[in-house]
């Protein structure tokens, strides 16, 4: 349902898709990890928009893999999950740290297709 990056730019036709997860398996506003080719990838449903996001699972301030484990909320209008570790808050959009902007985590492409969710590394 949810493309995050702005695929007008990127060529469709040239994305790998793999194919992650059930779409029921997600948990509105809770976090899952998938492993995408060697990547840790976290995926988050929010509850309020069915809304699918799909960033790093690598929290670069605690070099720890547990974004898929953060708390998923708002900042204002922008949609967030907050690392279990310190706490900085990123945005499920942009992957742009909220806290602290020169810092982001990869994002990557999201979508629902028949029934499944699947990624594409950015």
């Amino acid at each position: 349902m949810t493309a995050v990056l702005d695929s007008a730019v990127l060529d469709a036709a040239t994305l790998t898709w793999q194919d992650v997860c059930a779409s029921g398996d997600l948990i509105p506003d809770r976090g899952a990890c998938a492993l995408v080719g060697d990547q840790q990838v976290a995926l988050f449903r929010l509850g309020a928009t069915d809304e699918l996001y799909a960033l790093s699972n690598h929290d670069p301030f605690s070099r720890a893999n547990v974004i898929s484990r953060g708390i998923v909320g708002s900042r204002g209008d922008v949609a967030k999950v907050a690392s279990p570790m310190y706490k900085q808050s990123f945005d499920l959009r942009t992957g742009v740290c909220l806290d602290d902007p020169s810092v982001s985590l990869p994002v990557h492409l999201v979508r629902e297709r028949d029934g499944r969710v699947e990624v594409a590394l950015a």
